[in-house]
């Protein structure tokens, strides 16, 4: 039994030789194995350094199917046993302490990158070699035409030496003549000996070959070269790169025609072989991104009066059926899933393909793409209805599917997708196992939404956000008592934007947290401002309220932060109250509401704000460390109405008592009217903020209001 190689370089040059072993059957050096080993060494070393490197590389992939192209393996054995051998052992014996499954994405692309690399050194090699044999060719005619004059025995030395097939036939197409490297070609000598040129015309022939070839024996040309194919008698094709000259005697006069081919065929396998491996999925055989966006591209440039049709689809749960089953049974559903879709696009015209992932499309040109396409999505749906059976479960197969139809020559091909996508994530808003059509008010939206989302970093470090402030104002002497902070963005597009657009984005990316600790210094240090302008020797001194979002309290660096900007600024804790929604707070855990006790305890005062939005459980208030209920603006605005809905101001007095039997302060939004004002001030509410005492403005605001009389 081997012993597992330990070290890295034992591993690597364990690679090395299974590389070896694998491909020195089939090559054609004249090393030794052990040679060929070490030749192969340096090449898996770059393998292995580009699958662990920190900042991947697919071009080192590309050199290494180069180098062997240049160390001449170039038989298609050679390729298809390296990828084999590379796809079983290289993560194998260099990828050990790094995530397996980004390993084996990375190995899969070096295949990828490897065999490209390969194609194109092959090709460039053949290219060569066709000139090669071009020169060869010229010289073989001048050979052969003074032969013929000359020396009989000179001419076959060279026509039966020639390592390329060479046919001479009359003008009338007559084979007269072949050496054996022909011969080899056509399998015996039957399919040669007293065959007429005309008589091997293939369904592959490009049309302009026979015009040349009748060009030529009518003397107009004196030599043409062509890729052309054959057929043999077994069935199979021979693909020649084909050179045809025109024989003239001493006087100018055509007498023969001379063919010298070059055998292709494999070349042109492996070609194809490559092409249909850079164009598919290697999991399940449909289309891959490479080849769909052809066929997308084709199908948009198709001219005027045509329209297309696109499917995105994006299977529901697969990422729970990967995570409990294991990506083996997560393969297979997809391999069934590929399967049921293939046999959903029967129709001239369509196609499906996999982009990745649990991700697919399919695309319609019918003439009624807008019925089409829609039947297609049906088609689709009933498809994945019927559950999969893998590994003696039942698995229900389910998909959102985003569909998009049109003109074509309106978009690009990745717009198009972009709006498919957009799309399936509606439909799988929605619930999923639905299919919805494209929505171009909703793709902008979206896109403005991912433009924000996206802008949103840099426009903290370019100082495009700003705050404006919000009197509160006491309701017994129309007194202002403090400020709320609102933070806007002036975007460069956009303009000012509220923080209903931005919040939510800033919550979802995380930038809330340091966002929020920006709005706290900045108020922070208004607040110091206020204080020292507006006397901070007062009994009641200027407040600044700050929110607080969800993501921020479960920060844990919420306590020391505030501490360090009230410290920093020079400001009493009891200058600031940090505002968070009724939604955060009611039922939250222990540790939840453990930054805020710690707040409370040192002086910070905290608002249960939009008080009366959610299920509020009015018996933990007695938990929450809060000093303050705002209640929200629906309440004002159901006073709005004259005579106010006795039911709804016996609510608001009750919540008062209540807040007030708890010694908390109550304050009321979206005050916009005198009549407003005086009934919460007779409820018994504290404090009011509203359009009625000012809309949120600059900090200089505030100094004016302070020393204005509020009161109506």
């Amino acid at each position: 039994m081997t012993a597992q190689p330990q070290g890295a370089e034992d591993r690597l040059r364990r690679l090395a030789t299974i590389w070896s072993r694998a491909v020195f059957p089939v090559t054609s050096t004249s090393l030794t194995r052990a040679e060929f080993e070490e030749q192969l060494l340096p090449l898996a070393r770059r393998l292995s350094e580009a699958l662990r490197a920190g900042r991947f590389d697919a071009t080192e992939g590309e050199a290494v199917g180069a180098a062997l192209v240049e160390a001449h393996c170039t038989a298609p054995e050679v390729l298809s046993r390296s990828l084999d051998c590379l796809d079983a052992y290289l993560v194998l014996y260099c990828g050990e302490g790094g995530d397996q499954e980004t390993l084996r994405a990375r190995c899969a692309r070096l295949q990828h990158a490897m065999a490209a690399g390969f194609a194109r050194a092959l090709r460039r090699r053949t290219l060569a070699e066709q000139e090669a044999i071009a020169q060869a060719a010229l010289r073989a005619q001048g050979v052969v035409a003074q032969a013929l004059h000359a020396s009989e025995a000179r001419f076959r030395a060279v026509f039966e030496g020639a390592v390329i097939g060479i046919g001479i036939a009359d003008l009338d197409g007559n084979v007269l003549q072949y050496n054996g490297a022909l011969l080899r070609m056509f399998g015996s000598e039957q399919n040669l000996r007293g065959r007429n040129v005309r008589e091997w015309v293939h369904p592959e022939d490009a049309p302009h070959i026979w015009r040349l070839y009748e060009e030529l024996v009518r003397g107009e040309r004196d030599h043409y070269r062509v890729e052309k194919a054959f057929s043999r008698p077994d069935g199979t094709v021979l693909w020649t790169n084909l050179t045809v000259s025109l024989l003239r005697d001493a006087d100018g006069t055509p007498q023969y025609q001379l063919a010298l081919m070059e055998d292709t065929t494999e070349r042109r396998l492996l070609n194809l072989r490559l092409r249909y491996e850079a164009t598919h999925d290697a999991l399940t055989g449909l289309p891959n991104r490479t080849l769909f966006f052809e066929r997308l591209d084709k199908a948009l440039n198709a001219g005027e009066g045509h329209r297309f049709g696109l499917c995105y689809l994006d299977l529901d749960g697969f990422k729970t059926i990967n995570d409990s089953l294991g990506h083996a049974a997560g393969d297979r559903l997809l391999v069934e899933v590929a399967d049921r879709l293939q046999s959903c696009v029967t129709a001239p015209g369509e196609m499906v393909a996999r982009l990745g992932g649990d991700e697919f499309v399919a695309l319609t040109t019918a003439a009624d793409s807008r019925r089409q396409v829609e039947d297609l999505a049906l088609r689709i749906m009933n498809a994945l209805g019927t559950p999969v059976r893998i590994d003696g479960r039942e698995l229900t197969v389910r998909g959102s599917i985003g569909v998009v139809e049109g003109k074509v020559g309106e978009r690009s091909a990745a717009e198009v997708l972009r709006s498919a996508d957009i799309t399936m994530y509606r439909a799988k808003s929605a619930g999923g196992n639905r299919f919805e059509r494209a929505d171009p008010e909703a793709d902008a939206r979206v896109i403005t939404r991912h433009g924000l989302t996206t802008a949103l970093p840099a426009a903290l470090d370019r100082g495009e956000f700003f705050i404006e402030y919000q009197p509160l104002v006491h309701l017994g002497d129309g007194s202002v008592r403090g400020a709320e902070a609102l933070v806007r963005w002036l975007h460069p597009q956009h303009g000012v934007l509220g923080p209903d657009r931005f919040i939510p984005l800033a919550e979802h990316t995380g930038l809330i947290v340091p966002l929020g600790r920006w709005v706290l210094e900045q108020s922070v240090r208004q607040a110091r401002e206020w204080r020292e302008r507006h006397g901070g020797d007062t009994a009641t001194p200027l407040r600044i309220n700050v929110n607080l979002s969800p993501c921020q309290l479960r920060h844990p660096g919420l306590v020391q932060d505030t501490v360090e900007i009230l410290e920093h600024a020079g400001v009493a804790p009891d200058a600031l109250c940090l505002e968070v929604t009724e939604s955060a707070l009611i039922g939250a855990e222990d540790e939840v509401l453990e930054p805020l006790h710690r707040l409370a305890e040192m002086g910070v005062d905290i608002a249960l704000d939009d008080f009366g939005t959610g299920y509020s459980n009015l018996a933990n208030l007695r938990r929450l460390p809060v000093s303050a209920l705002k209640l929200d603006r629906s309440f004002t605005q159901s006073m709005q109405r004259f005579p106010a809905d006795p039911v709804d101001l016996k609510i608001v007095e009750g919540i008062v008592a209540l807040a007030h039997s708890l010694d908390l302060a109550v304050t009321v939004e979206g005050v916009e009217t005198g009549a407003q004002a005086e009934q919460l001030r007779l409820l018994g509410c504290d404090t009011a903020q509203g359009w009625y005492y000012a809309r949120p403005g600059p900090p200089d605001r505030l100094h004016e209001l302070a020393l204005a009389d509020t009161r109506r």
